[in-house]
């Protein structure tokens, strides 16, 4: 029996540092996109260079787009596309099954 190429590409976004955090933490921004400095204040731990590498990464992916609001000031911002909220909304379930089964203060 063959593991499912679709779920397994799923996994291998999901599966590298940050994605899976990145993509829940626009999911739950309004209008799903926030600027970069307020996702370096609320991913506390990321590095600004390894945001940015998933941000292009997840561009990449079609996942999300980066859209400038104003050129003087710089103004960018980063959203989910509609590709990217229908992931969110399918991690929506594993996040419920989380709180339900795991304990935080556990490894």
């Amino acid at each position: 029996m063959e593991v499912c190429p679709y779920l397994e590409k799923t996994f291998k976004i999901l599966g590298r540092s940050w994605n899976g955090l990145i993509i829940n933490y626009l999911s739950r921004c309004t209008e799903r996109s926030a600027h970069f400095s307020d996702m370096k204040r609320d991913l506390k731990t990321i590095t600004p260079r390894a945001l940015s590498l998933k941000l292009t990464e997840l561009s990449e992916w079609g996942l999300v787009e980066k859209k400038i609001i104003s050129k003087s000031p710089l103004n960018i911002s980063y959203q989910l596309t509609d590709k990217g909220y229908a992931l969110a909304e399918a991690l929506v379930p594993i996040e419920d099954w989380a709180h339900d089964h795991l304990d935080l203060e556990e490894n």
